[in-house]
C-alpha cells in the first residue's frame, strides 16, 4: 500500500462537474492499493498518517500532527501509485490490486482514519475525478508499507 501525502491549505474532488468532497487545511492523500495488501498495512499507514508530524510549531519546526492542528483529510483512491515503471515508457499495472480487492481495503483505511476523530472526506472509487488542491509548502511525502 502506498500513500502520497500532500499538506494542503485546501483540496477538493469533482466528479461529473459536481464537487463531491472538499476540505480546508490538512492532508490530501492519494491511496494506492497493491496486490497482497491487507488490513495490517492499512492499520499501520492510518496510524502513521495521523501521527505524522509535518505541521510547524511555534519555532517553525515540523513537529505537529494533523490532530495537533485540527486538520482535515481528503483521501482519494489512486491505482496508478502501484504502477511498474521498470520497463519501457508505458506503465504496467500488474502490481495494482484488482478493484474488487482494492475498494474494501481503501474503505477500511478511510474507516481507520475516522476512528481518530478526524474529518475525513473521500473521492469516488473508480470515478473520473478532478482533484484540485493548494499545496502548502509544497510539502509532499510518500508513505509505504
Amino acid at each position: 500500500m502506498k500513500i502520497l501525502v500532500q499538506k494542503v491549505l485546501s483540496a477538493s474532488v469533482t466528479v461529473e462537474n459536481k464537487v463531491v468532497a472538499q476540505i480546508g487545511g490538512g492532508y490530501l492523500l492519494f491511496v494506492g492499493v497493491e496486490k497482497g495488501d491487507a488490513a495490517m498495512q492499512a492499520d499501520y499507514l492510518a496510524k502513521k498518517v495521523v501521527n505524522f508530524r509535518i505541521f510547524t510549531d511555534e519555532n517553525d519546526k515540523m513537529n505537529l500532527s494533523i490532530q495537533d492542528v485540527g486538520g482535515e483529510i481528503l483521501a482519494v483512491s489512486q491505482f496508478t501509485l502501484a504502477a511498474d515503471l521498470s520497463r519501457g515508457n508505458r506503465p504496467g499495472f500488474d502490481t495494482a490490486a484488482a478493484p474488487q480487492d482494492a475498494a474494501p481495503l481503501y474503505e477500511y483505511f478511510v474507516g481507520q482514519l475516522r476512528t481518530f476523530g478526524l474529518n475525513v472526506q473521500t473521492g469516488v472509487f473508480r470515478a473520473d475525478m478532478k482533484v484540485a488542491l493548494v499545496n502548502d509548502g509544497p510539502c509532499t511525502f510518500i508513505l509505504q508499507k
